[in-house]
């Protein structure tokens, strides 16, 4: 397996980044690509996992060991796949996660892309009381934030559109300011679109 690859940082795409590593490119999926943006053109350390089935091998990428590891559990959940889990592991709310399945918090890990309540439930079935040995690690990560353990009852919603969230984080990336993606936000939250039909449409609307 490979565990972590520290190179350059080349390109930023909508689900992958690209990484030199002595001019061997590295293409590594990741749940937010642009999470690494301040990187661009340096030298960065990325976490791997390899996931190897019949039809391709993949790279998927997270900034922290501790992110992996969650994705790492969350593979083992049936009805779980390498892109929801991958999804859920870099929310940004991994701490959230752990403590919604805890305490047995459906409500809240529905709202990730492709977990209804069958899998929400299967979640908490096969992992409550399996990641405890995330939770030091988790708050060391959780910089200005509560610990876990404090937001076992406290906990922000995930987004319910996580492709819009990306897009206006490409946007971002483009130097489009906030001022500009508020104005049209509320004409891209009507619809439902991929990251890249939102970035599009975003930028047909900025170009008026």
């Amino acid at each position: 397996m490979i565990e972590q690859i520290r190179g350059t940082l080349l390109y930023i795409e909508t689900e992958t980044i690209t990484v030199d590593v002595h001019g061997v490119g590295y293409l590594i999926h990741c749940g937010n690509p642009y999470r690494f943006q301040e990187w661009m053109n340096e030298e960065l350390t990325v976490f791997t996992y390899q996931h190897v089935r019949e039809d391709a091998i993949r790279l998927y990428g997270f900034r922290f060991r501790e992110e992996r590891k969650l994705f790492e559990k969350m593979l083992q959940v049936s009805g779980i796949g390498p892109k929801g889990a991958l999804a859920i592991a870099t929310s940004g709310h991994p701490g959230k996660v752990v403590a919604a399945i805890e305490s047995e918090d459906e409500k809240f890990l529905v709202k990730f892309p492709g977990v209804g309540k069958k899998t929400a439930r299967q979640m908490i079935l096969d992992l409550k009381g399996k990641l405890g040995e995330l939770l030091p690690d988790l708050n060391d990560h959780n910089e200005g934030q509560k610990p876990v353990n404090a937001v076992m009852n406290e906990r922000e919603p995930v987004s319910d559109n996580p492709e819009l969230d990306e897009a206006l984080e490409a946007l971002k990336a483009l130097g489009y300011v906030d001022r500009e993606l508020q104005k049209i936000k509320p004409v891209l939250s009507g619809e439902s679109m991929t990251t890249d039909a939102y970035i599009r449409r975003a930028l047909q609307e900025l170009l008026k």
